[in-house]
Formats: C-alpha cells, sequence, structure tokens
C-alpha cells in the first residue's frame, strides 16, 4: 500500500516529463544502444505490435500473466504474517495446559500471543534499508529465511525446561514479528513497479489477501491438528522453505536497477514485464519510452533536497494527517480487531458458540479472506470515510450482540447469534476500519515525508496493538467478557465519531489537492492543474 503512492508520484512526472522525452528522443537512444536498422526491425515477441487505439502493451495477456505470476511468487512469503498472527489461536490451549510437561503461565501467554507485534516495527524500518541498499529481491530472500528461522525454533522448544522452552517461544515470537514489518512493503513496491497503472491496485492488493490467506490456512491446519503446535510449526517451516525457492525465478524490479546504474539488467527486467524477449536492448518504442520517462524521474528524485522530517512536523500538511491516521489506528486496535484474530478459539468459546471453536475460527479466517478480495472496488465506490462509518456502525453493533448474549435470556434463544456477531464483526471490520488506516496510509501524507511518517504511524499502531493484545486476558479477568465486548463496542462507535467529524475524504482527490487541503484548510472543487488530474491512488 505504501508504494502505490511512490506510483502516483510516478504518475505526475510521467506527465510532465511526456514532451520532454519526444524533443529529446534521438538522445535518449543512446540508452537503449538502438540504431536505425534496429528501429525497422524491432526485435518483438510476435503479435505485439499495436496501433495507438489498441491496448497498452504492459496490459496484454502474455504482459499482464507475468506480472500477475511474479506478484503471486513474491507475496507466498507474504502468507507467513498471517501464519504468524494467527498462531496463538490454535496453540494456546496446549501451551497453557498443565497437563503438559512443560507449559506457559498466564502472563508468558499474554507475551507469546503479543511480542510479535511489539516487534514488527523494527521489521518495517529494517524493510526501508532493506529494499534500497540490496533491493526488492533480496531483501524477499532475507525475510524468507528469518521466518524460516522463527518456525525452526517455534517447532524445536525444549520438552524438560520450562524456562528454555519460555524463552525459545519468546524468540521466536519476536523474529516472527521483525519478519510481519518486513513482508509489510516489498511485494506490494515490487508489484507496483512492475505493473501499469490499470493493474497496479489489484496487483499491490495480494499483499493483503496473502495476510488473510494465512491466517485462514493456519485456522484450517489447527482445526484438524489440535493438541501438537511442534507439527504445526513444522509445517509452517516447511512452507517457508517453498516460499523461499519461489523467490529464485523473480526478475529484480526494473526501477531499483536504474537507481544502481544496471541500465541493461533494467532493460532485460522491463521487457520482460512487458510480455517481450529478456533483451538487453530495448527495441519497442513504447516500452522505449517508459524506460526514458522512468529514468528522468529518477534523475529528478535523486537530485531533489528533503528537509528532514523534524522539521517538516511542522508543517500543517504533516502533522495534521500524522495525527488522523494515529488516531485511526489507535481506534482501529482499541475496538478488537486484532484481538478477535489472536483470540478467535478462545473468544468463540467463552462467547457460547454452539459449533466447534476451532470451526467457529475458519468461518472468521474465510470471512476476512473473501472480504479482503473485492476491498479496493468497496473503497473506491463507496468512498472512505462512508466505508469507514458502515463498518465501525456494524462492528458497534456486533459487539453489543456479544454483550447482550450474555446478559439477556432473549439473546441467548437466538441460534448462533454468537457466530452471526464475531463473523459478522470481522466482515464489517475488513470492508473499513482494518483496511482504511493502511490505505489511507499511501494517500495523506506528502511525498516528501512518505517514508518516515508512515513508518512512524505504522509503529503506533503495532504498539496499540499490543498493548491491546496483551492486555486482553487481564482485561476480561478483571471486568468480565461481556463487560470486554461493551469495551470494543464503545470503541467501535467512538471510531465512528471520529471517521464522522475529523476523516478527510480522499476518494476522486488527487494527492496535491489532499495536500493542499491540510495545508490551507479548505477543499478546491475542481482539479487543481490539469497536468494532474490523472495522478489518482487506486
Amino acid at each position: 500500500m505504501l508504494s502505490d503512492c511512490s506510483v502516483a508520484s510516478f504518475r505526475f512526472r510521467q506527465k510532465t516529463l511526456k514532451m520532454e522525452c519526444k524533443v529529446e528522443g534521438q538522445e535518449e537512444q543512446l540508452f537503449s544502444g538502438n540504431s536505425e536498422s534496429d528501429d525497422k526491425h524491432p526485435q518483438i515477441v510476435n503479435g505485439l505490435n499495436r496501433s495507438p487505439n489498441k491496448v497498452p502493451l504492459g496490459e496484454q495477456s502474455r504482459a499482464v500473466r507475468r506480472q500477475a505470476f511474479m506478484v503471486i511468487l513474491a507475496n507466498m512469503g507474504v502468507i507467513s504474517s498471517g501464519l504468524a498472527l494467527a498462531i496463538p489461536t490454535v496453540s494456546l490451549r496446549q501451551l497453557t495446559s498443565e497437563l503438559e510437561p512443560v507449559y506457559l503461565n498466564g502472563t508468558q501467554a499474554s507475551w507469546f500471543a503479543s511480542i510479535n507485534t511489539l516487534s514488527s516495527p523494527l521489521g518495517g524500518l529494517l524493510s526501508g534499508l532493506l529494499l534500497d541498499k540490496i533491493g526488492r529481491k533480496r531483501t524477499l530472500y532475507v525475510f524468507n529465511l528469518l521466518a524460516i528461522t522463527a518456525w525452526t525454533l517455534l517447532a524445536t522448544p525444549s520438552s524438560t525446561s520450562t524456562e528454555a522452552f519460555y524463552w525459545q517461544l519468546f524468540v521466536s515470537r519476536f523474529i516472527i514479528g521483525v519478519v510481519m514489518g518486513l513482508a509489510s512493503a516489498p511485494s506490494g513496491v515490487y508489484a507496483a513497479e512492475i505493473s501499469l497503472p490499470k493493474l497496479r491496485g489489484s496487483l499491490i492488493l495480494g499483499t493483503s489477501v496473502s495476510v488473510a490467506l494465512g491466517i485462514t490456512i493456519l485456522y484450517s491446519i489447527g482445526y484438524f491438528i489440535r493438541d501438537n503446535f511442534r507439527l504445526i510449526a513444522l509445517i509452517c517451516c516447511c512452507y517457508q522453505i517453498i516460499a523461499l525457492l519461489c523467490v529464485l525465478p523473480l526478475p529484480e524490479s526494473p526501477s531499483w536497477l536504474l537507481t544502481k546504474k544496471r541500465v541493461e539488467e533494467a532493460m532485460k527486467s522491463l521487457n520482460y514485464f512487458r510480455g517481450l524477449d529478456k533483451s538487453p536492448r530495448i527495441t519497442h518504442p513504447e516500452v522505449l519510452e517508459e524506460f526514458n520517462i522512468l529514468q528522468k524521474s529518477l534523475q529528478l528524485r535523486d537530485g531533489e533536497r528533503k528537509p528532514s522530517f523534524l522539521t517538516c512536523l511542522k508543517l500543517p500538511e504533516v502533522h495534521k494527517p500524522l495525527l488522523i491516521l494515529m488516531g485511526l489506528f489507535a481506534f482501529q486496535q482499541l475496538s478488537g480487531i486484532f484481538v478477535v484474530i489472536v483470540y478467535a478459539v478462545q473468544i468463540s468459546s467463552d462467547a457460547g458458540v454452539s459449533m466447534d471453536p476451532f470451526m467457529c475460527a475458519v468461518l472468521i479466517g474465510m470471512a476476512r479472506l473473501v472480504t479482503t478480495c473485492p476491498m479496493g472496488y468497496v473503497l473506491e465506490k463507496w468512498g472512505r470515510r462512508r466505508a469507514g462509518i458502515i463498518s465501525t456502525f456494524g462492528m458497534t453493533v456486533s459487539m453489543f450482540l456479544l454483550a447482550g448474549h450474555g446478559w439477556l435470556e432473549a439473546l441467548q434463544s437466538v441460534p448462533y447469534l454468537p457466530v452471526i456477531a464475531i463473523v459478522g464483526f470481522i466482515v464489517l471490520s475488513t470492508l473499513g476500519l482494518y483496511t482504511l488506516p493502511f490505505f489511507m496510509i499511501s494517500e495523506l501524507f506528502p511525498q516528501k515525508v512518505r517514508g518516515p511518517a508512515s513508518g512512524l504511524t505504522v509503529a503506533v499502531g503495532m504498539f496499540f496493538a499490543f498493548l491491546c493484545i496483551k492486555m486482553y486476558p487481564d482485561l476480561k479477568s478483571s471486568i468480565g467478557l461481556n463487560n470486554a465486548f461493551v469495551f470494543f463496542g464503545a470503541m467501535s462507535f467512538l471510531a465512528m465519531t471520529f471517521i464522522y467529524w475529523i476523516l478527510p475524504e480522499t476518494r476522486g482527490r488527487t494527492l496535491l489537492e489532499i495536500e493542499e487541503r491540510f495545508r490551507t484548510g479548505e477543499q478546491k472543487k475542481g482539479p487543481m492543474e490539469v497536468e494532474m488530474q490523472e495522478v489518482f491512488v487506486r
């Protein structure tokens, strides 16, 4: 998601540089090594020459298949984030059982469930460094190797020493948290840099779908394999090895290769993702124009001088969206979204679900997965504010129904009410409050501070996630389960009022219009500049 905005900025540069590239066409031929004879006989895969009225080269079937397949391979490792989020749900019953030779007490169990969210921001910071230093592909290697290490530690703890058992689990969960932070950006950045704008939104959404798929897979494994967390961790480790192997065929992003002056490799990569032969020369005029614009865009970016982040914090277009998104992330966590994911089986059992709580967890995972897939369309169709208000209103009702089921006999007679309320809570949260903060990070921050501001915002969100997951068992013990549901419902209601009064609508607005609104406090009805009419986050 974060990468979608950098793409929007690229499209802006593409518009402003278009005429310049045409004027300097002969000079640009030097980058590709073309000659006049090459132009007469381009080395192109058959069937991809097009007239101006036909589909762009990068949106034709061969190119789309290549882009989609490589993004799927890149996202194979991201599934581990979903596996890591869901593992406490299926393992805590065994880990806290006094019938086991070694087991965790209540405090240790809460640390096991929550420590990954505390270390996740470290992975996010590391991701930003690695993406620039070693590239997108090698960053994928790093987080897959770390994930293999984490799952191996989880599968092989001591069976005799309680202290050694606990600390090995603790280290495993800390590392997997770093992996979750590392996995948040590389595949999304990779998808944005290899695709054209029309396909970009769908491909970037693959990261969110992969996390939801990982949660569903782990819930399903837990349904069939109970009271054997070591075997489940071993299965996850084997899968992660497969995900690591899936990185091998990925071509590196042409954008990153250009930043490292590896021009021939960048040409090979861009040719491949536009459906052409993997040649170190670009002969197709459409791809050549895209390559030249990309190269000039990177040169402009390298020549810019960016002020420090602390200096930018004084600007209203920086601190206003920062406070808004921090508040949105805080409400996201305080409403109990991550708590339900991490403690799905335990909450289902405590809420009086009549069916197998593990099956209820599977339904929760499937509901999130199915709802995540069309979210790009939903947010564009409904708008951010409407989606958020509908989402938080439904979450409020769902949590109050769960609390009422524990108090009122009339509601206790309604069949499957807890299941409907829990699954409804998950579906409705995915439609808005769960998705919106991550989605709007790529829209609200100005380009000059997008990296550090996004990292700080996500770090605050993960800190709230840690607090909520860590404190949920104590909250339930101190005020009771039904009152905990009331608390989550009240936070959902406050989130609804926050969205209604504070959150700006960004659908159909250019990035510069959004920035200008924060700077001046005024919302302009028309486009700011003719050249900016196409700069939208899709």
